[in-house]
C-alpha cells in the first residue's frame, strides 16, 4: 500500500484512521513508533513526549499494564493534514486475588502529520470506565469495526 498523505479526503483520512487502528492493535511498540515521525510530540493524558525512543518506551508500559487490549478508531473531523479521532478502547488488570477488572476507556485523538503521511504530532484524551466481563463489546472473535456502538456511548 502506498503510503496515506495529506491533504486528506474523506476516504483517505478514513483509511489513514484504520490503518493507525490496525496498527495500534499489533501492540509491538516498535512497529507502532514507525508512523510517527522520528521527533514526534505526543501528550497522553498528562504524559508528554518527544521521539520515537520515548514513544516505545511509553507503549511497551500500557501495554504490559493494559491486558487484553483492543481498540476501535473512528473518523472524527478532518482538515488539510489534521485528523480527529474517536477511540474506545478495552481492557483488564489482574487484581490481587487474581480476578480481572475490565475497563473501556472513551477518547478523542488530535492528529497532525508532515508532508510524508508520518504523525508528527499526536494528542490524545480519555477517560477509563470499569466495566463487568457482560459489558465487554471487544470480545474474542468481534470484529471491532461492525460493532454498533450506540449514541448514548458517541
Amino acid at each position: 500500500m502506498a503510503p496515506i498523505v495529506p491533504p486528506f479526503t474523506a476516504e483517505t483520512a478514513l483509511q489513514k484512521v484504520k490503518v493507525a487502528q490496525d496498527l495500534w492493535n499489533t501492540r509491538d511498540p516498535a512497529k507502532v513508533s514507525l508512523a510517527y515521525t522520528p521527533d514526534t510530540i505526543w501528550r497522553n493524558r498528562d504524559t508528554f513526549l518527544k521521539g520515537r525512543a520515548e514513544v516505545v518506551d511509553f507503549l511497551t508500559k500500557k501495554w504490559a499494564k493494559e491486558n487484553g487490549y483492543r481498540l476501535r478508531k473512528d473518523l472524527f473531523a478532518f482538515i488539510d493534514n489534521k485528523i480527529a479521532v474517536q477511540f474506545f478502547y478495552e481492557w483488564y488488570e489482574t487484581k490481587p486475588d487474581g480476578k480481572r477488572q475490565w475497563f473501556r476507556t472513551y477518547g478523542l485523538e488530535d492528529w497532525t502529520f508532515n508532508d510524508d503521511g508520518l504523525m508528527r504530532k499526536r494528542q490524545m484524551s480519555g477517560n477509563d470506565v470499569a466495566i463487568s466481563e457482560e459489558e465487554r463489546w471487544f470480545k474474542d472473535g468481534v470484529d471491532v469495526n461492525s460493532l454498533d456502538i450506540g449514541p448514548e456511548h458517541l
